[in-house]
């Protein structure tokens, strides 16, 4: 009984430090990001990586009925920014890789300065 108690742990533990959540707050909440070093465009900055990592296929192309939609121009972008800043600043997504700080902050400090077509 106490090796399957055991072993029933391990893997607990196992899946908890293997998850997607890149932050652990205890809430739902992720850490707020600091943008005053981030001068983030739409055209240099956020359109490439959400081109490159969202807006393929079976995840956000063309045709999508995943979370907000196709993710391939700035106005189905700007009209999902709510859900994006969401699921970018979460780690939630993309669900094939893990944003590095500067990317997250890049795509949320985009949309906090209003997300501009620029």
């Amino acid at each position: 009984m106490k090796k399957l108690l055991g072993l029933v742990s391990g893997v607990v533990v196992l899946v908890l430090a293997c998850s997607k959540d890149s932050y652990n707050s205890g809430n739902n909440n992720p850490p707020p990001v600091d943008c005053s070093t981030i001068s983030a465009t739409f055209a240099a900055n956020v359109s490439p990586l959400i081109s490159t990592n969202c807006a393929k296929s079976g995840c956000h192309a063309n045709g999508s009925t995943n979370g907000p939609g196709a993710l391939t121009s700035y106005a189905l972008i700007s009209a999902a920014k709510v859900q994006i800043r969401a699921a970018v600043a979460s780690g939630n997504m993309p669900k094939d890789k893990t944003f590095s700080a500067t990317e997250k902050a890049t795509i949320t400090c985009w949309i906090d300065a209003g997300a501009l077509n620029n």
